[in-house]
């Protein structure tokens, strides 16, 4: 006999099929059983038909295809006996989806079965129908189903109330149909018919309003009293878990009547009591008790207020946050988080219990709390709370440090009663995590010290000290170089000593040795160091005795790698040596920092290049807009995120004199000289060639005495108006810094500095349509671009049903907003608008592109007008 015929039994195929080594003998088994089975089906091997289709199920769970067997199912479904119908309906269960298009043909089947006066055969039928029903089906079948809501049979009735869900999920307009069985089944006695018909209530509830409110004034009582009598009942083995009586019929319950009352007063009043009790009485030490009591108080916040009810459900979960179950702990938060915006005050009584979940073992609890504890913060509880993350944040993990750090950041930062306080914590934080801080973190502390001037020596001598503990902080030496360079002589002095304070004793060479220290490390980067070699500048005014210890610190860099840190050695050290009458007034200190300015453009809500002072900006620490009085320290400052510069000296000119001369599409300023900037360059280097006869490259004057040049940026290049500006825009012309310089005349007032704006485009024009692009780019993203589309009708016939339509490159990402009408009147009387957002991965490389296709109808007639738009800005 062959031994992978049909007669074989399952057994022996399946026990062959495990004895197979490798894939390839396991697919030569699997393909001669197939073989076999075809031969059996085209035989018409009525005998062992169902045990073929058994053993294809088989096949198709190990992922091999079985299409061939679909019609053995319908020919088995169609068989007189259970047995066979029994695989059949699993099999078309398994074998098909409501997709296939044979299905149609076991419709007819279905319906027989479900009127079949065997109760057995009706309850394969509604299983199979229950989980394979397509929308076809379930309108031709929905009577037989309803009919069979009130059959005889609990088994039948539970049946048929799960196959009702799957049809009135497959079409809600059938749902009507529906309502009177289901709140039938509500009166059931048996669990099983009442657990399924209460869910069945509850979907009907959320596919029909109509059903909504006929559940809410007829059934609301009843179920309250099903509640109860559920929860009063006295022990029964049959239904009973970890000694409550069928927790799966009071969730289900709990979730019908969260339904019911979530927005309607009268039956949330009704269910107040029973609610109550629950919450009291369910045990909470079996993980049973725990599912409905978070059921419970689930639906208490949902349905309408009630006060005493929500503090019993909040301290519900203030017991679960004591619980050893991670999971139990975690549902807790995530409702809490949830209860707060209810009752605060209620979530703050569990504040010390949260504040111990956020130095969990498990870091989806400690994430969690550390984000509840967040939202609980304010003016009242800000100093305890940020005292108890600052200290769990020195024994915290080190993956865990970067969250933490960054909330403890926005805490002090958003609720920071004065000044002082918040310059503490920043201190305590940058000394235990500074690495972790965020850049715009400690430029605002930066901000902050500089408009503190009552606190400016307390603040240099508390980062003096945090220094000497921790300088492996990146964020903590940025800060304290920067308060050394600007306050040194506070530091040295004991100026603005606090009762606070003990007192310090710190030399003029020990404020060096500090930045010293620091360009010297080795994990200082380029900011640093910059940052440093500015301090070392400013020292070097205001200790005259290390000036030449300074200057010698300075000059070391001369020969650096990084053309910033070399350019930055060779203009410092010329102006320690060769300048020292204009030194002091070079490095003044700075003017107060706007805290406007910086909190708007942290917020997004100011351009990079607008400032309310009035002058041109550069980014901060040292940047912030001033006017044209300013010192020209200020120019003379890092920015914090500034990249290495370019060969070319525009970016180096950029930094030392706070202008834009890298291209004509950056630059600022139309009324500026040419030469401008290179003159005042000449004049602060003493190099003695006239500005007026040199036509040597930016970086060649600034890279003097060097051998290597590169790519070149002519003078004459660096202050030519960009034909795209909208609006006049200056920078500081000049004169200012040669007046600063050599005391020649009054300073001239700078103008506003404003940012790039395209002109709008017209992108597509025809004798019935125009579309107009107009261009604008969110803040900090250069790839993205925002464009409104109007659309405009010129001809004399209004459109209706307007469809725009636009494909791009895969280089490009396209998202389309809904257009704000279809409707477009005659004559230009009227617009349509549209957003679109375009990102472009190639952004500098390559230009939008984008094919459309607009469709309207005009007098009825259908139209449709294509193109391609080639025109775009080459920047965007």
């Amino acid at each position: 006999m062959n031994p992978f015929s049909s007669g074989t039994r399952l057994r022996d195929m399946i026990r062959a099929i495990r004895a197979c080594k490798t894939a390839a003998e396991e697919r030569a088994v699997v393909r001669k059983e197939c073989a076999a089975i075809r031969a059996a089906i085209n035989e018409n091997d009525q005998d062992y038909r169902h045990r073929n289709l058994a053993k294809l199920m088989f096949i198709h769970m190990l992922g091999y295809p079985t299409h061939f067997g679909q019609m053995e199912c319908l020919k088995l479904i169609a068989s007189a006996g259970f047995p066979e119908k029994r695989i059949g309906y699993l099999g078309l269960m398994l074998l098909l989806d409501e997709r296939q298009e044979v299905l149609m043909l076991v419709t007819n089947s279905l319906k027989q079965d479900l009127n079949h006066s065997n109760q057995y055969i009706v309850g394969l039928a509604l299983c199979a129908l229950g989980n394979i029903c397509s929308a076809e089906m379930a309108r031709d079948l929905a009577p037989e189903v309803d009919r069979l809501l009130q059959f005889r049979d609990p088994n039948i009735r539970k049946k048929a109330a799960l196959c009702s869900i799957r049809i009135i999920k497959k079409v809600p307009d059938l749902a009507e149909n529906f309502i009177n069985a289901a709140a039938a089944l509500l009166k059931e006695k048996h669990h099983g018919v009442l657990i399924t018909g209460v869910q069945l209530c509850t979907d009907l509830c959320k596919i029909s309003p109509e059903a909504l409110e006929y559940f809410r004034k007829k059934c609301t009582d009843g179920l309250v009293r099903t509640l109860r009598d559920l929860a009063n009942s006295p022990y029964s083995p049959e239904y009973d878990i970890a000694g409550i009586t069928d927790p799966f019929l009071h969730i289900r319950l709990l979730k019908l009547l969260r339904v019911l009352g979530q927005g309607d007063a009268d039956a949330s009043d009704i269910m107040n009591d029973i609610l109550a009790q629950v919450a009291t009485k369910t045990e909470s030490n079996k993980n049973s008790g725990n599912a409905i009591l978070y059921e419970c108080v689930e639906t208490i916040m949902s349905i309408e207020d009630n006060g005493g009810l929500r503090v019993l459900a909040i301290n519900i979960l203030g017991r679960f946050l004591s619980n050893r179950d991670n999971n139990i702990r975690y549902v807790a938060l995530n409702m809490l988080m949830r209860a707060l915006s209810v009752d605060s005050q209620a979530v703050q009584r569990h504040r010390a219990t949260i504040l111990e979940c956020v130095k969990d073992s498990d870091a989806s609890i400690r994430k969690r709390a550390l984000e509840l504890v967040y939202l609980l913060v304010n003016e009242s509880n800000v100093k305890p709370l940020t005292k108890e993350l600052i200290e769990y944040l020195e024994v915290s993990d080190q993956e865990f440090k970067g969250d933490l750090t960054a909330k403890i950041c926005s805490i002090v930062e958003k609720f920071a009663p004065e000044k002082i306080w918040y310059i503490d914590q920043m201190l305590k934080v940058l000394t235990e995590a500074g690495s972790y801080v965020k850049d715009e973190v400690w430029h605002a502390l930066i901000v902050v010290i500089s408009n503190a001037s009552d606190l400016h020596g307390y603040t240099v001598r508390g980062l003096y000290r945090a220094f000497q503990t921790s300088t492996e902080q990146e964020s903590l030496v940025r800060v304290a170089v920067w308060c050394i360079g600007e306050y040194g002589d506070m530091l040295v002095n004991n100026v603005g000593m606090l009762d606070i304070e003990e007192p310090i004793t710190v030399t003029e060479s020990d404020a060096v040795d500090v930045v010293e220290i620091a360009m010297k490390r080795h994990s200082s980067d380029l900011t640093t160091k910059a940052m440093a070699l500015i301090a070392l500048l400013k020292l070097s005014s205001r200790f005259p005795s290390c000036s030449e210890r300074v200057k010698d610190v300075i000059i070391q860099y001369k020969g650096n790698l990084v053309l910033e840190l070399q350019q930055r050695s060779l203009e410092f050290s010329s102006i320690v040596e060769k300048h020292r009458n204009i030194r002091s007034a070079l490095v003044e200190r700075m003017p107060v920092l706007d805290e406007a300015t910086f909190s708007g453009r942290r917020a997004g809500s100011l351009p990079a290049a607008a400032s309310t002072s009035g002058g041109a900006p550069v980014n901060l620490p040292n940047g912030v807009a001033k006017p044209s009085t300013a010192p020209l320290v200020d120019l003379l400052d890092l920015s914090d995120d500034a990249p290495a510069p370019s060969p070319s000296g525009g970016d180096f000119l950029n930094d030392l004199l706070g202008v834009d001369l890298s291209a004509p599409s950056t630059q600022a300023g139309l009324g500026q000289a040419p030469k401008a900037g290179t003159d005042v360059l000449l004049d602060l280097l003493s190099i003695g060639t006239p500005p007026g006869q040199s036509n040597s490259s930016a970086f060649d004057i600034l890279s003097s005495g060097q051998e290597g040049k590169t790519q070149t940026a002519t003078p004459d290049s660096l202050s030519f108006p960009s034909p795209l500006l909208t609006q006049p825009t200056s920078s500081a012309g000049a004169s200012s810094v040669i007046d600063l310089l050599d005391g020649f005349g009054p300073s001239p007032s700078k103008s506003e500095d404003n940012g790039l704006v395209h002109p709008p485009l017209v992108a597509f024009e025809s004798s019935n349509l125009r579309m107009t692009f107009d261009f604008s780019k969110p803040p900090g993203n250069p790839q993205t671009t925002l464009i409104l589309a109007t659309f405009t009708n010129l001809s004399d016939n209004p459109f209706t049903d307007f469809i725009f339509q636009a494909a791009v490159p895969k280089f490009l990402q396209l998202h389309l907003d809904p257009a704000s009408g279809n409707a477009l009147p005659a004559s230009g009387n009227g617009s349509i608008t549209q957003n679109l957002k375009v990102s472009n991965s190639q952004h500098g490389k390559k230009s939008l592109i984008m094919r459309i296709r607009i469709g309207y109808k005009v007098n009825g007639k259908d139209m449709l007008e294509e193109g391609q738009i080639n025109n775009f800005p080459r920047d965007l």
